[in-house]
């Protein structure tokens, strides 16, 4: 009988395990790569909300440009206007907390003579600006306007400039005092220098504090702080006032107290009699 021929099974084959580290490094690799399309796309969107803001700032700048003339004529007329009062700009710095601590006796004698004070902006207003002084006959110096001119070049860098100031003789103020300084800023007693020092002072044009005080807080409305001692006078009258009638309702009270006082002794002696 023949024999049966089983035929050999075949062998199968064997399938490999997933690799674990292999699968965590293809993840890794895939997170590295959306993270960098999500850096380019974010670059890609800030450049344009870049864009947007150089649009903004141009438009920024010609609105700037169209009121800077629009206020020129309302500038005219409040100077006319404030040419009538007599040392409303001396009374202005004396009474502006920053500048008042600039200012010696001498100097403040000086600007007695300061008719005018006149800030101009350059027409295409992000270069720069100059302030001008305007000073009547007086006893200091021969000059009847003194400028301070502050420029930004093209790449940004400041710088200033000021006209040079002719003292007369014997009457220079800055000879006494003046040292390189940052912009006006306050110095200790010893060391306090002439506020006429600011003219010849373009070491730091960029943090000329004086100039941005005299620029951004005073020339826009300097009537509040001509106002500004009446107007602390008013407060302290009202001070004064409110203080009298508390002191005066206190009064009252005791005299109450003293009158009830009487009428209890005397009741008590009424009793006893």
């Amino acid at each position: 009988m023949p024999s049966l021929c089983v035929p050999e099974m075949a062998t199968p084959a064997k399938v490999s395990k997933p690799d674990a580290k292999n699968n965590h490094e293809n993840a890794d690799e895939q997170a590295d790569k959306e993270q960098q399309e999500a850096i380019e796309q974010i670059d890609e969107v800030q450049n344009e909300i870049d864009r947007l803001n150089e649009q903004a700032s141009e438009e920024i700048l010609k609105v700037e440009q169209k009121y800077n003339k629009l206020r020129q004529p309302y500038f005219q007329k409040r100077s006319d206007l404030i040419a009538k009062i007599p040392n409303f700009w001396v009374t202005v710095f004396v009474n502006h907390p920053q500048v008042s601590a600039l200012l010696h006796e001498e100097d403040e004698e000086a600007l007695q003579f300061l008719s005018k004070v006149e800030v101009q902006e350059f027409e295409d207003i992000k270069s720069g600006y100059k302030i001008n002084f305007f000073f009547e006959g007086n006893l200091y110096f021969e000059n009847e306007v003194i400028s301070k001119e502050f420029h930004l070049n093209d790449t940004g860098e400041p710088s200033s400039k000021s006209t040079p100031i002719k003292w007369k003789a014997g009457k220079d103020l800055t000879k006494k005092s003046c040292t390189p300084s940052k912009g006006g800023r306050k110095r200790n007693i010893e060391e306090q220098e002439s506020f006429f020092c600011w003219f010849t002072d373009h070491g730091d044009a960029g943090a000329d504090e004086l100039g941005e005080v005299l620029k951004d807080d005073i020339w826009p409305n300097p009537l509040q702080y001509y106002l500004a001692s009446e107007m602390e006078e008013e407060g302290g009258d009202d001070l004064d006032d409110e203080e009298l009638e508390e002191d005066f309702d206190g009064e009252e009270e005791e005299g109450d107290e003293d009158d009830v006082g009487e009428e209890d002794a005397e009741d008590d002696a009424e009793d006893e009699g």
